[in-house]
């Protein structure tokens, strides 16, 4: 594949960096993952805002210019032969000395990269299986929002979690933070529906400001859903009708059940079946897992949208 290193096509097998890149070093580096529409990258100016704010927090002298990323997500789409691609744009603090540095990183590297899509019709993809974590999610490093950095260890030990306790591959892993919070999934930010109303957790709970996450609430109060940003335990999950997770690759994906951390159905408020007997309740999903009816709203709402190119 190609990709774009400092703005430059250049072969993947030949990219590098130094190793005395503190993006290597230290995990001093930030990235956006987003995708295209019809070759358009999808949201782009929201992406490049938060990109430019995390910059800003940790220092590294590098304001992106969404014209400039258009154009270049353009040329790495023709010079891989994609229609429409997965695109990741990452900026690394650039090359230090060995230590901890006193000021301004001034020569950061930008590499981004482009890799096929997977299955993309939102009416046969499947629902998701959400299991809840032993391991706790790690307070956001600055001790504001949480940045989309480079150190995503917290994010691989909960994977290696699921794998270890026999998850599919397709099953997302739900973080509580440290004051049983439900914080957010292993890539993903999740809502649920109960009673006509959309929940998600704030953000002072500690997830990722997702660019998908704050569309979707503009789109669910758009259309008279009564929406609520705060701090909810997973017992709230467990009597929701509906559930879904929001990424900006995924778009917006049903959960079809919730199970414990080892890998058993998880039981409601009262011994009650949770999600998964909350299926009638509402005509909230029907037996083969289909979306709820809030659920299938809002995929179609985002899909629309992001087909006609309105970020609006």
């Amino acid at each position: 594949m190609k990709l774009l290193l400092d703005g430059q096509l250049t072969d993947s097998r030949e990219a590098v960096i130094s190793v005395y890149d503190h993006g290597f070093l230290y995990g001093m580096g930030l990235f956006e993952t987003f995708r295209t529409y019809g070759g358009r990258p999808w949201l782009l100016h929201r992406h490049a805002e938060r990109l430019a704010g995390a910059c800003e927090a940790l220092g590294i002298s590098y304001r992106p210019d969404p014209e400039a990323m258009a154009a270049g997500v353009a040329r790495l789409l023709e010079a891989n032969g994609l229609a429409d691609a997965y695109i990741r744009w990452s900026v690394s603090a650039g090359s230090g000395e060995v230590g901890l540095p006193a000021g301004e990183y001034e020569a950061p590297r930008e590499i981004v990269y482009a890799k096929p899509l997977g299955s993309d019709d939102p009416a046969t993809r499947p629902g998701k299986t959400l299991r809840l974590l032993r391991l706790r999610r790690t307070r956001p490093e600055g001790g504001g929002l949480r940045l989309k950095s480079f150190h995503y260890m917290n994010n691989i030990a909960a994977k290696r979690e699921l794998r270890a306790g026999g998850a599919s591959a397709s099953t997302e892993g739900l973080f509580l933070n440290e004051r049983d919070e439900v914080v957010e999934g292993l890539v993903s930010n999740v809502f649920w529906v109960r009673d006509g109303v959309l929940y998600t957790p704030s953000l002072d709970t500690g997830p990722l400001a997702g660019v998908t996450r704050a569309f979707v609430l503009e789109q669910a109060r758009s259309a008279g859903l009564v929406c609520y940003e705060g701090s909810y335990a997973w017992d709230d999950l467990l009597g929701a009708d509906e559930c879904f997770v929001t990424n900006s690759i995924q778009e917006i994906v049903p959960v079809v059940a919730l199970e414990e951390p080892d890998g058993r159905p998880a039981r409601g408020p009262g011994g009650s079946g949770g999600l998964a007997s909350n299926r009638a309740k509402v005509d909230a999903m029907d037996a083969a897992g289909a979306p709820g009816p809030w659920t299938r709203r809002l995929m179609t709402a985002y899909r629309a949208a992001a087909e006609k190119g309105d970020e609006t």
